[in-house]
């Protein structure tokens, strides 16, 4: 038997499971953008074909001073890596994390990262119900009390799975506070490509101690690429490069991302669609008996069902139909019944609306 990702997205294992071709299965539990890739990078992909008889560039150099042209920084302030994943990973060795506080409910890849090595983690979850408003405030007064005893904080803007963002004020302050007390704010900004306006990236250069995550998976739609980036002091940056393997990022997907941080146009796109559909999503699930959708800034909506529904039961019988969601009820600060869904085409979000209706009508039949 086969358990399901908690990170989502395992769309093999579903294939497998179902008897459906790949294409078969509609992947709602991964929040990839459901325009695709850039036509630029799928371009860009073709023509670096003939660079593969090379090494990579180790120092991804093009792709760095592209972001540094766009963010109004220096190369030496970004690092990419193979994924945001490897990135995560290499934080605590690098930033001496032995004790973190992570800002949840949220992505468990924090707090694995940091036990892997050995550290100690303490959670502060936001609460239901304050529709699980990130708890800035109740952060800085847990350093106020905890003195020493936190080397790092993390948070996810805006939050994966409730979708929730943090607002500019409130996380400028937390990091003015933590850098005063010598704590890193770790800044996870992995769906922040759809509200870049709540971005603090810029803000690397005048907080020494503030290191942000970004992604090439959500927005760009290049998951099958592992790349991803951090940005940070050029100091701390050198620190966390020591500790990468050699070669970690591949030529294709260095190329994709470059072609992909150029095309405003699949930018532009892919912001008015989600402007529309997102809502569009949200009311066609509203409509559902006893279901709630809480407000979002990403591309995910996270969806409360009835009490008498089980996120896991919901999320077992649509595997076997060839849809995935993502079951949260094992995510710490989360109820039961609560599941993730990324919005997708208009087609596949109608797909899956009826399927829930459908479940939710006849109940879960007995296995």
């Amino acid at each position: 038997m086969t358990s399901i990702d908690s990170h989502g997205g395992d769309v093999y294992a579903a294939a497998r499971e179902s008897g459906r071709s790949l294409r078969r299965v509609m992947d709602f539990s991964a929040s990839v953008n459901p325009l695709g890739p850039s036509p630029r990078a799928v371009r860009a992909i073709r023509s670096g074909l003939v660079d593969l008889v090379h090494y990579p560039d180790p120092d991804c150099l093009a792709l760095r001073e592209a972001l540094a042209k766009r963010y109004g920084l220096t190369a030496d302030s970004f690092l990419i890596g193979n994924g945001s994943s490897e990135l995560i990973q290499l934080l605590p060795a690098a930033l001496s994390i032995r004790r973190a506080l992570v800002l949840g409910p949220t992505f468990s890849e924090y707090a694995r990262a940091v036990r892997l090595h050995g550290g100690q983690v303490s959670r502060l979850d936001a609460v239901r119900a304050e529709q699980y408003r990130p708890p800035l405030r109740e952060t800085l007064s847990v350093l106020d009390a905890a003195r020493h005893s936190v080397d790092a904080v993390f948070v996810c803007n805006p939050n994966s799975p409730t979708g929730q963002p943090v607002s500019n004020g409130e996380l400028s302050e937390l990091v003015r506070s933590a850098g005063r007390r010598g704590v890193w704010v770790v800044l996870d900004e992995a769906f922040v490509d759809y509200c870049e306006e709540r971005s603090l990236l810029r803000d690397v250069a005048r907080h020494s101690r503030l290191i942000v995550l970004r992604s090439f998976t959500k927005f760009y739609a290049l998951p099958g690429l592992r790349i991803g980036y951090l940005a940070g002091a050029p100091e701390s940056i050198q620190q966390i490069r020591e500790r990468q393997q050699p070669w970690s990022v591949n030529t294709l997907a260095q190329a994709a991302a470059l072609a992909s941080v150029n095309d405003v146009r699949h930018v532009n796109r892919s912001l008015a669609f989600m402007q529309a559909e997102r809502p569009r999503l949200a009311r066609q699930l509203e409509r559902l008996p006893d279901v709630r959708v809480y407000p979002s800034a990403a591309n995910f909506l996270m969806v409360e069902l009835p009490s008498w529904m089980a996120a896991g039961a919901l999320a077992g019988v649509l595997r076997r139909e060839g849809i995935l969601i993502r079951d949260c009820s094992r995510t710490p600060g989360l109820t039961e019944q609560t599941v993730r869904v990324a919005v997708r085409t208009s087609r596949e979000n109608r797909r899956l609306v009826a399927a829930f209706r459908r479940v939710l009508r006849r109940g879960i039949p007995d296995a």
